[in-house]
């Protein structure tokens, strides 16, 4: 049951990393094409920041910092020596 809910949380995990970086992806883009008067979407992207990219974000540490966490009291409490 563990290792099941680890999978699934290592999967949201991941694609929340592929979301972040589609985010950042699209706010360079769309950045330069501001800079050179072409509109690619950063009147979108400053609207989705607040409901989407930054929770994004915020899971993606404290997804980091569960998953260490519980990998170093797995080592440190249930380590077969």
């Amino acid at each position: 049951m563990k290792d099941k809910l680890l999978n699934w949380l290592n999967l949201f995990l991941v694609a929340d990393v592929f979301l972040v970086l589609f985010g950042f992806g699209w706010l360079a883009i769309a950045a330069v094409g501001d800079a050179a008067g072409v509109n690619l979407g950063l009147d979108l992207w400053h609207q989705l920041w607040q409901p989407l990219f930054n929770p994004a974000i915020g899971i993606l540490m404290g997804g980091a910092i569960l998953s260490g966490i519980t990998s170093w009291v797995s080592k440190k409490f249930f380590s077969s020596q």
